[in-house]
């Protein structure tokens, strides 16, 4: 048999082979197998040296011709089978684009922040802005312009955290207050303003206390303004958070920036004011504190305490949530408990 008949011979196995390959693992054998160092065709190739000058370059021609044409075989049944595999996936992950899709999980605001917003938009229903201010507080606006001088034991209420001796973490939000008294214009009309935030106290963490918590702060300064006004913004407030029926009750207390100064109960949600294990027996659970504003907080401002006055009040976000939802460890807020937070998940809108 002449080197050209076993070349054909090579050739026309070699095709019935290549389409006979149904993964691209056969081709690649196929590929060594014939087009290898070791394949019959370079094995029939090293017979060229036996032939003659003229027949040499021939069958040489022939043999890579053949080379060419089976490298172009595996080659277009490599796309076929990749066609192939190409449709099967197509088939076996096809997609319904007309199917509704699948909802990812969305978060919810946290349940202090919830209690925040709600009673942000209670006051400014009422009428009142949102001030905001730094967290890092200036000695001046924190203690001095709220009628706590140095020295004063009212200071020893709200050990904080001092920076310098001069700059600290805000003991309450009523620095917001003083700056805003200092910048109306009451020429346009009266302040009424809450100002809503995170404040730093020196405290033990138990059940009940942090050494942060959130507080909800609010001022009102016109000319006119009555404890009786007072009373019933926070009967507007206990009845908005703790329901319709609520009572309050306020009793005679102590706070440097007010005067005179109260404190204020509610008529206990839980037993309707009977006496519980919630309000203590009492039928009365304490809220806030409260008072008109003191005239040496609004000197000291720059407002006229015998034209002006007004009222102030501080409430807890975390101390309502706590008790209109039956939580009883103030830590629970803060430690990230999703079993905890998914409790107060509400609809985002």
């Amino acid at each position: 048999m002449s080197l050209k008949q076993r070349l054909e011979e090579l050739k026309d196995q070699g095709l019935q082979d290549i389409q006979a390959a149904d993964n691209q693992q056969k081709l690649n054998d196929i590929r060594v197998k014939l087009l290898g160092k070791k394949g019959p065709i370079t094995e029939v190739l090293r017979g060229l040296k036996d032939l003659s000058n003229e027949e040499r370059p021939q069958v040489g021609s022939f043999a890579n011709k053949i080379k060419g044409d089976l490298s172009s075989a595996i080659d277009d049944q490599l796309k076929v089978l990749d066609q192939k595999t190409l449709q099967r996936r197509l088939a076996h992950e096809t997609i319904d684009v007309t199917l509704p899709g699948r909802p990812a999980p969305v978060g919810t605001p946290h349940i202090l922040n919830q209690t925040i917003d709600d009673l942000e938009e209670l006051f400014i229903g009422l009428g009142y802005e949102v001030i905001d201010g730094p967290e890092v507080e200036t000695d001046h606006y924190n203690f001095e312009m709220m009628n706590i001088p140095r020295n004063h034991p009212a200071r020893d209420m709200q050990d904080t955290f001092y920076i310098t001796h001069d700059l600290l973490m805000r003991t309450h939000t009523s620095p917001n207050q003083a700056r805003s008294l200092e910048k109306h214009d009451f020429s346009k009309g009266p302040l009424k303003m809450i100002s809503p935030g995170r404040v730093y106290r020196r405290d033990n963490d138990d059940a009940t206390h942090s050494h942060q918590f959130n507080q909800l702060e609010g001022l009102v300064i016109d000319k006119h303004v009555t404890m009786a006004d007072l009373k019933g913004t926070l009967e507007v407030v206990a009845r908005h958070v703790f329901g319709e029926e609520r009572e309050i009750r306020l009793r005679p207390s102590y706070f440097p920036f007010t005067e005179p100064s109260i404190e204020v109960d509610i008529s206990c949600f839980a037993c309707g004011g009977k006496g519980c294990r919630v309000c203590k027996y009492t039928g009365w659970i304490e809220v806030l504190g409260a008072g008109m504003v003191h005239p040496n907080v609004l000197s000291r401002a720059g407002v006229d305490p015998q034209v002006y006055g007004g009222f102030a009040f501080g409430l807890g976000p975390d101390r309502f949530a706590m008790l209109k939802y039956g939580v009883n460890d103030i830590r629970e807020f803060y430690q990230n408990d999703l079993r905890f937070l998914h409790q107060f998940q509400r609809e985002v809108k």
